[in-house]
């Protein structure tokens, strides 16, 4: 990697809705309590669900690799290919790499680090007392039967899946966005496409099943100069991602205005 100089940074902070039930997977063995098939990752040390910033980021660049046609090339397990840039053209044609970053083994220099950082988002204290207050199957989780039908026989094999149900909230949520160079802004707005996808799509387990439709709510932009690092502007709060989206140009060019690339 050659030199860089961070430029400023842009914070997008908000809140994260589930419009249905939520299945971020765990542990089958990390939970003691309720011997749930498919129980939801919790926090260690309150018990509460919460949404992985490797779940939210990796699911946004998932979809960015299919709008942008990125080669499945590289397999990290059964059945599951991702897209790894094996050159710096191919780097440089899709921009899931600059964004979201490609791993450190690559045999080619880059130009700038990872754009993108994604917070973990923990649920919303109004949602935990929430949960707590009505009869869920689970601490802040319900419990929903499913069956595997054999196509042949036609039987059925029931399971469990643990789900936080529809409207729960989970903030504060963060992601930072990092500008190094020329064309960082055209970036920035890709991630604003790869968080429209996400809401069109679903976060989690069980999708095509009606789990996991989430919603941006709450969203403000704080920009931050590299080289004091005080923050210069403020964009918000808007109520949805699609009231931002309204804004996009205006707010590409007010990034613009206060990192000169």
């Amino acid at each position: 990697m050659t030199d860089v100089t961070l430029i400023g940074r842009i914070l997008i902070t908000g809140r994260i809705r589930a419009v249905t039930g939520l299945h971020i997977g765990g542990s089958p063995g990390a939970l003691a309590i309720g011997n749930v098939d498919m129980p939801v990752i919790r926090d260690l040390v309150t018990g509460r669900p919460y949404i992985p910033g490797s779940s939210l980021k990796g699911k946004m660049r998932s979809l960015a690799e299919k709008v942008t046609g990125a080669p499945q090339n590289r397999s990290i397990g059964r059945d599951v290919r991702i897209h790894v840039a094996e050159n710096r053209d191919e780097y440089d044609r899709y921009w899931v790499n600059p964004l979201f970053g490609v791993p450190g083994e690559v045999k080619f220099d880059v130009p700038a680090p990872t754009r993108l950082i994604v917070r973990d988002v923990p649920l919303d204290e109004e949602s935990a007392k929430r949960l707590l207050s009505v009869r869920t199957d689970m601490p802040y989780t319900e419990v929903k039967w499913e069956a595997a039908i054999d196509r042949v026989t036609s039987a059925a094999t029931p399971r469990q899946l643990e789900r936080v149900p529809a409207d729960t909230v989970f903030a504060p949520m963060e992601m930072v966005f990092s500008l190094y160079l020329t064309g960082d802004v055209e970036l920035f707005g890709h991630l604003l496409t790869a968080m429209q996808l996400l809401e069109d799509d679903y976060l989690g387990g069980q999708g095509s099943r009606g789990s996991g439709k989430v919603r941006f709510e709450g969203l403000t932009l704080t920009g931050k100069k590299g080289d004091t690092y005080a923050t210069v502007g403020e964009k918000g709060p808007y109520d949805s991602l699609e009231h931002l989206l309204q804004e996009k140009a205006q707010i590409l060019n007010w990034v613009r205005q206060f990192f000169p690339l």
